[in-house]
């Protein structure tokens, strides 16, 4: 594979990486119905719902942004080291 698609496999899942941080930051400064935050819920909450269901109850924390977060940079490392 070449080294323009690992660039662009990598960009895609800094996209994803960042797009959790920022959806997770909207969330503790607008309203849930603020269009910015409605978007970010659409993109994101199809990804942490199944995380979410799988983690135990924390009380107020939620642990599932940080669990896809490192899933996403997990995937990326071991695609990119099967391929090189």
């Amino acid at each position: 594979m070449s080294s323009v698609s690992i660039a662009i496999f990598t960009l895609f899942t800094n996209l994803i990486t960042w797009g959790v941080i920022i959806h997770v930051v909207l969330g503790y400064f607008l309203s849930p119905y603020h269009p910015a935050r409605e978007i970010t819920s659409r993109i994101f909450e199809p990804l942490l719902a199944p995380i979410r269901q799988l983690l135990p109850q924390t009380g107020m924390i939620d642990f599932s942004p940080l669990v896809l977060i490192i899933l996403v940079q997990l995937f990326e490392m071991l695609i990119i080291s099967v391929i090189t």
